[in-house]
């Protein structure tokens, strides 16, 4: 299993956190086989501020995706079709623990220069 630090913008950091958004959509599947996101809050943050447990990824057609997770997806259906425009199929990680830091850490405390345009697989 692989860990992956991921950039989130804080409005969704933030819906997660306060466990209203339990999946996180992207645009395309990890080559690897993903357990746990490092949350990278970004701008105006710009801060590490916590980790996801996935409990599972899941890939299917963006329609499917939007009947199994919109309940707790912290989107609307407009907003995730504006997401998924001119895609047929969707990711969404399903989270299952959030863990919150105390103190929000730097990118450079994981070795890493700037912020991932989507994620950076950490070792």
């Amino acid at each position: 299993m692989s860990t992956i630090l991921m950039s989130i913008k804080p409005q969704y950091v933030d819906k997660i956190f306060s466990g209203e958004k339990k999946y996180e959509y992207r645009k395309r599947l990890c080559q690897k086989k993903i357990d746990r996101i490092i949350v990278y809050s970004s701008s105006p943050i710009k801060k590490v501020v916590g980790e996801l447990i996935i409990k599972q990824v899941l890939y299917h057609n963006k329609n499917t995706i939007w009947n199994m997770t919109n309940q707790y997806g912290g989107i609307d259906k407009i907003e995730f079709d504006q997401y998924y425009e001119n895609l047929e199929n969707a990711v969404a990680y399903e989270i299952e623990k959030v863990i919150i830091y105390d103190k929000p850490k730097d990118l450079m405390d994981y070795h890493i220069k700037s912020a991932p345009q989507s994620y950076v697989y950490i070792n």
